[in-house]
């Protein structure tokens, strides 16, 4: 078994195994999870397919073994399975041990978060010869504009911002681990050249982009399956 799968399980490890926890029962969110991840997943195996064959980034086979799906390797993919899973069950948790803040006006933070979007819009601009660059920043604007747009109060919500925080310590950890040795490898033409240890800085707006549309989808899933079911989600 390769490195990249070993650290895809590492990932999922403890999540999986808390998951039965009584206080979160993050099993009961399953199925407002799979709908996230085909809908979203979907999204960014494709562009992984994509801007792996433009060479963005490429994989370093001694650790990340063969492609299985159209240039990637079986971790890349399993990558699009246990990060939303671990990430989604940390939101969980965090609903269930720490209370809910909501700030206002409601208005004026999706103001905010519109223009927070123009400016990183207008950095993909400046910046569009740079393909990573480019895409990192332009998925962070669009999941402002869409939590903007259909769900405040994600933008509102202490939940939503203490997920993004705590999300941040493991994805240090395994984004790490995945460009120190390294396994992802990346075009320096593609990318700004500025790395916190040995992450790209583009990898952050990725992160929060990719991790924004799991949270945005899978609360719309428990929303969906809340209402039909006749109860909360």
């Amino acid at each position: 078994m390769n490195l990249y799968v070993l650290v895809n399980l590492g990932i999922l490890a403890l999540p999986f195994a808390l998951s039965f926890d009584r206080k979160v029962a993050f099993y009961r969110k399953w199925t407002a999870y799979l709908g996230s991840i085909l809908i979203v997943s979907t999204i960014y195996i494709v562009w992984d397919i994509l801007v792996t064959e433009r060479g963005d980034w490429w994989f370093n086979k001694a650790y990340a073994g063969d492609p299985v799906l159209f240039g990637l390797p079986l971790g890349e993919v399993l990558f699009f399975v246990t990060v939303p899973y671990a990430c989604l069950f940390i939101y969980e948790v965090v609903r269930a041990y720490f209370g809910e803040r909501v700030a206002e006006p409601t208005a004026l933070i999706r103001v905010g978060a519109v223009v927070v979007a123009a400016v990183l819009a207008g950095l993909a601009v400046v910046f569009r010869r740079q393909d990573y660059t480019l895409l990192a920043l332009a998925s962070s604007a669009a999941l402002l504009v869409l939590a903007a747009v259909f769900d405040p109060r994600m933008l509102t919500s202490s939940h939503t911002w203490l997920f993004f925080l705590l999300s941040y310590v493991p994805f240090l950890v395994a984004n790490g681990i995945l460009t120190s040795l390294p396994i992802v490898e990346y075009n320096p033409h593609a990318i700004w050249g500025v790395r916190v240890y040995s992450i790209p800085l583009e990898d952050f707006f990725y992160n929060f982009g990719m991790l924004g549309a799991y949270l945005f989808v899978f609360r719309r899933m428990k929303s969906l399956l809340g209402r039909r079911g006749g109860g909360s989600s």
